[in-house]
Order: structure tokens, then sequence, then C-alpha cells
């Protein structure tokens, strides 16, 4: 195996809060090319740091107003044009020692539930496995990558608060070490950004925190799909295939995370489309991914609601899941 190029996070390779049309590409890579990210920056290009009051983390939400996170990107994957799809796989993850979760007031699911804003600072333990939130309260870590896009069509500055078919800001926790997501392609190269790493998070992140952290540490692997029909990302674990939703209200969310798995069982599994709408009532789990709500927010997006169903691989028979495998991964068609 190849040692991966490394990319450092710098003035130059990183943007505060958005997705830039205009930059140069940090890396230019070959399919099944590795990239490692070495110490990655925190919140609001690495201004956050252990201790920090909330009074004097504040005036940093207003200094970047299209969002808090630091993106590192991009990173051009050789050959890659509209209709393929760029496989992002996270190889290793290790976080820095500390992290933490707050809610300002007017965000979250509860808005106006409280009227002080909220900071709570976590140490980790040497191994990044377990922190304790309160005595007689630990959590396991399960760090993973909050958002990663390819850049969408417009040539625009795009909010990495947002996320749509490009990917961008899908906060699923599933996007851990061995995971894999799909991304369609937009532009020449794909230009696929990534930031805000996260030490652990619930489905929902009702509060629009999870514990925010950085990596010491990150490999991820990109291998160019040509040709792939994919509509929208897509997450492949050791056991599941998980899809999105995403709209301004979850029920809106919900529905088009269904018919985005219907269409996508039809095709890549072999489904009727009746078949494939019955399947999810059977089978697939609907999770809220992301319950967004920025009343009071300082930036200039508001991040969609989400929801994703996971597709679970062990219904399949080997041939079923042979196919689908064949379908994001054509055979003969890859870089």
């Amino acid at each position: 195996m190849t040692e991966p190029q490394v990319v450092h996070s710098t003035t130059e390779t990183v943007r505060s809060g958005y997705l830039d049309p205009s930059a140069r590409p940090v890396a230019s890579v070959d399919s099944g090319d590795r990239v490692s990210f070495p110490d990655t920056w925190t919140h609001w290009g690495n201004e956050a740091v252990f201790g920090m009051t909330f009074a004097d983390r504040e005036p940093l939400r207003h200094k970047y107003p299209q969002g808090p996170y630091s993106m590192l990107g991009p990173v051009e994957v050789k050959g890659a044009a509209l209709g393929d799809v760029i496989e992002c796989t996270v190889e290793t993850l290790r976080t820095l020692d500390w992290g933490w979760n707050s809610f300002p007031l007017g965000v979250g699911a509860l808005p106006d539930d409280f009227s002080e804003p909220y900071l709570h600072y976590f140490r980790f333990d040497d191994d990044r496995r377990r922190a304790e939130f309160v005595p007689g309260v630990e959590l396991d870590l399960n760090p993973f990558v909050g958002v990663i896009g390819t850049e969408p069509v417009d040539d625009q500055p795009t909010s990495a608060i947002l996320s749509g078919s490009y990917g961008g800001n899908l906060v699923l926790n599933e996007l851990t070490v061995g995971s894999s997501v799909f991304l369609p392609v937009f532009k020449p190269g794909g230009r696929v950004w990534f930031g805000d790493v996260h030490a652990v998070q619930g489905d929902g992140v009702v509060d629009q925190t999870a514990i925010e952290t950085a990596a010491e540490e990150l490999v991820i692997r990109y291998d160019l799909r040509k040709a792939v029909p994919l509509t929208g990302p897509l997450v492949e674990t050791a056991t599941e295939w998980i899809g999105f939703g995403f709209s301004d209200n979850l029920d809106d969310a919900l529905v088009r995370c269904l018919r985005g798995l219907i269409g996508w069982l039809h095709a890549a599994a072999g489904l009727t489309e009746s078949e494939a709408y019955a399947l999810c009532s059977l089978a697939v789990s609907f999770r809220v991914t992301q319950y967004a709500n920025q009343l009071g927010s300082a930036y200039s997006s508001v991040p969609a609601k989400a929801v994703h169903g996971r597709v679970p691989k062990r219904i399949f028979s080997p041939d079923r899941v042979a196919r689908v495998n064949r379908w994001l991964r054509p055979e003969g068609r890859t870089s």
C-alpha cells in the first residue's frame, strides 16, 4: 500500500464555514489514493480552545457568518466527471484529547425552553474511548466526520451547515472508521471537502451540538466510481446501507428519504418499486439525523432537518448483496 499524501490545516487549505469553489485543490489524487490530514482544526478557524468561556466564544459565531466548521479541501479526484460518484472511506480517525458541547439561546429542538446558554468541556482518556460527562455518567466515544461533500453545481460559496445531493452537513454518527460515503460528482474532479469532527453524538443532535472536537490523525481513501446514477449521498457500513432525506420539516425529510431509498433499491437491488416500498416498511429503520433549528442563529443559512433510513444487509442473499456492490462499484469502470 502506498503512503498517503499529507495535507496540513493552514490558512491556505482551510475555509471557515464554507465550501469555496475558487480554492485550489489541496491534493490531486488517483482513484484508490489515500490522504492523511494530521492535526485538523477546531471550529471557527481553530479559534475554539479548551476552557474558553461562552462569552469569549460568542463573538466567533458573528465573525464567521457562514458557519463554524473548519472545512479542509478541496481534494480533486482525477477523472471524476458529472454522473460519477466518489466513494470516501474513513480509514483512520483519532481525535484530540478534548471537546465540547454547547447551545446558545434560540437554537436546537427547544429554542425557547432555556434562559441561559450552555457550554460543557470534556477531556478524553488516552485511548479516546471514554469521556466523563458529569460524575456517574460516562460516554463511549465513537468519532466520526460530521461534514463531507463534493462541491455543488453553484459557483458561489456554499455554507458548510447546509446539506443536499452533494452531501455536506450529514452529521451521521455511522460515518466512522471503516464506513464509506458515496458522493455524486457535479464538477470536474469532484472537489471533496470535509470538516466538523465529532467524538460522539446521538441521532437527532437535538441541542444542535455533538461533542465537537478535531482530529489528531485522519486518513480518507478516495475511490472513483464511474457512471453510477446515484442522486444523493449514500453511506455504507459493514452491516447497512444508509440513505438521506433533507427538508425544512421532518415530514418532508422522511418522504424524500423514503422515495430516494425506493428508487435506489429498485435500481441497485433489483426490486420492483412496490416491493421496495413494502421492504422499507418491513425492515428499514427511519431515524431523525438532525433536528436543526436556528431561530436565534448568527449564521446566514439554516441547516436542513434530516432523516436517514438504515437498510440492513443481513436481509439480502449473498447474490443480492453482490448485485448492489456491482451497482455501486461497477466492474471494469473504476479508475
